[in-house]
């Protein structure tokens, strides 16, 4: 679904969000996250809609919390009850980050993004992290891609998922490792994931491979706990891979 499409359906049921039952939906999920995250600076909220629950808590164990949300009402009822925060009403596919983060979380929001959406705003928001962020969303707990529609709330909303295995890819890739994933409604597919934003190194790796001469190779990579090995041929046309022999690490 389009984005704003969705925020035009999400300002039909923005005060529903306020109701009591709600307030302490995902609370426990984000108190186990909070717990992983190693700076207190900026947050921000990802569809932060109208309750306040995530905000009262990231400000409370000392964040800065942020809010974001597509609804134009939800984040009219957001900045009322808390006049004090910085909201902002946009398109998470289109926003522009204006800092790092900390922490941030997508719970139960960007998931309602299309298919194609998906992989370049899990990027953005991975580059949105500061050094050891963290980041926690909702995901569908799948197994591969899936697509499509929902009226379960009485209004009308989209659902993209990347499945598991292309999610924990797609975090490697971006700098990211999975700290904590859990189905926390099962049997019901709703699965939240920790993610932590790991500082990149950069690595000088010497590896001999005789009669081979030696080689040096420079490694820049985010993953210093991986076992590297230098690749190449040997002097018959063999393939070999050659184990590291010594390494440091410069940053």
């Amino acid at each position: 679904m389009d984005p704003e499409a969705l925020g035009r359906e999400y300002d039909k049921i923005a005060n529903h969000w306020q109701e009591p039952f709600l307030q302490t939906n995902g609370l426990a999920q984000f108190e186990k996250a909070i717990r992983f995250a190693k700076n207190r600076g900026p947050a921000l909220d990802i569809g932060c809609g109208s309750s306040g629950r995530f905000i009262d808590l990231l400000s409370k164990v000392g964040f800065t919390p942020e809010g974001l949300d597509v609804s134009q009402k939800m984040i009219a009822l957001a900045r009322q009850r808390h006049p004090q925060i910085q909201f902002y009403e946009a398109d998470i596919s289109k926003w522009t980050f204006p800092k790092k983060y900390d922490f941030i979380s997508a719970w139960d929001s960007t998931w309602h993004l299309p298919l194609e959406l998906q992989e370049p705003v899990l990027q953005k928001i991975c580059d949105g992290l500061a050094d050891h962020g963290i980041f926690i969303f909702t995901t569908g707990g799948l197994d591969g891609p899936h697509e499509k529609s929902d009226s379960a709330m009485g209004i009308e909303v989209g659902f993209g998922v990347l499945g598991i295995p292309k999610t924990l890819e797609l975090l490697d890739r971006f700098g990211c490792v999975c700290r904590h994933l859990e189905y926390d409604q099962y049997p019901e597919k709703h699965l939240y994931v920790v993610a932590h934003q790991y500082p990149e190194k950069h690595l000088y790796v010497v590896a001999q491979k005789r009669p081979d001469p030696v080689a040096v190779v420079e490694l820049r990579g985010r993953h210093p706990w991986r076992a590297p090995r230098v690749r190449g041929r040997g002097k018959q046309g063999r393939r070999w891979g050659t184990p590291i022999i010594g390494l440091r690490s410069r940053g």
